[in-house]
């Protein structure tokens, strides 16, 4: 069935860090942030009500200036495009903004349009430890 189709296909998403949540604001105090994922409609279904139930948000709104969805732009990570728009969108400088993602192909192309990197292997503490050695937290 659909649903049982969904389901499978949500089964490869992995859930988020209440830890992250609160680095998020810390950082949002200082900062300007956007949310860029790679993503599909019932994937975006299931977190929104995985957001719900859990840490009981209904959006990304109190983490991120703005959210980009794949889906919404069509283009994906690592095409350079999807990068250069939300620079373009946000009146971004890449030399000053720092991309944060777990995959090292989303990370070479921020690189190819001069974004700030950081690959997360180790999640949430190195997200911290980056936060606090650059003084962004």
């Amino acid at each position: 069935t659909d649903a049982q189709i969904d389901e499978a296909w949500n089964s490869l998403l992995i859930g988020t860090h209440q830890q992250n949540h609160n680095l998020l604001l810390a950082v949002k105090e200082k900062y300007r942030t956007f949310l860029l994922s790679n993503n599909n409609e019932i994937h975006y279904d299931w977190i929104i009500n995985y957001l719900k139930t859990t840490f009981e948000l209904n959006n990304y709104d109190d983490y991120f200036e703005k959210a980009y969805f794949s889906q919404h732009m069509k283009l994906r990570k690592p095409n350079t495009n999807i990068f250069e728009q939300v620079l373009k969108d946000n009146n971004l400088n890449p030399a000053e903004t720092l991309f944060i993602d777990d995959s090292p192909q989303h990370i070479e192309g921020a690189k190819k349009v001069g974004l700030k990197t950081l690959l997360m292997t180790e999640k949430p503490a190195q997200l911290e430890s980056f936060l606090k050695a650059n003084n962004i937290i």
